[in-house]
């Protein structure tokens, strides 16, 4: 799968065995708050494993968000299939290092994320769960396209709910 570009700046690349660094840069405490907090060394590498399988697995697709002609690695950003309300759906996620954010790079990578998942023509629908005390994540689902549809109790990590909003993009409409 070649690189997807949005703008002249921000590009996503698929997951590759080299980006367990970017992994472990947005591991922390400040990146993770709304999220259950940091993983251990090994739920980490698990993590990286499972993107690394995405593809393979048809489960979805993991990236790295890429910046500039340096394709720098700014941040993650990729959609898994979930079973939600009784349809098969894909979720979608991301993570933008703190140096990087508030400049539109994550609603950017969003919208390429988007055009991957749609090109597929695998499911109908993608989700996005934000806190809602992620002001900055749910801004990014509003300019991304996405509609808001309701606040829900949402398991993420797996044993962690979290009171998040529902926000959904209808992968079959014409962009």
């Amino acid at each position: 799968m070649p690189d997807q570009v949005n703008g002249p700046e921000v590009r996503i690349r698929p997951w590759v065995d080299g980006d367990l660094a970017l992994l472990r840069r947005v591991n922390t405490p400040v990146m993770k708050k709304h999220v259950g907090g940091p993983e251990t060394d090994e739920q980490v590498l698990a993590r990286h494993q499972r993107y690394l399988n995405f593809v393979a697995t048809g489960a979805g697709c993991m990236f790295s968000i890429l910046l500039g002609t340096e394709r720098e690695a700014v941040g993650t950003i990729g959609y898994a299939e979930r079973l939600w309300n009784g349809e098969r759906v894909y979720e979608i996620g991301w993570n933008v290092l703190p140096p990087f954010q508030g400049r539109g790079i994550a609603v950017a990578a969003a919208a390429a994320a988007v055009a991957s998942a749609r090109s597929e023509r695998k499911h109908s629908h993608l989700h996005a769960f934000p806190s809602v005390d992620n002001p900055a994540s749910n801004a990014i689902c509003r300019k991304a396209g996405f509609s808001l549809l309701a606040e829900c109790d949402f398991e993420f990590p797996p044993g962690r709910f979290m009171r998040s909003n529902d926000w959904c993009l209808d992968l079959t409409a014409t962009p």
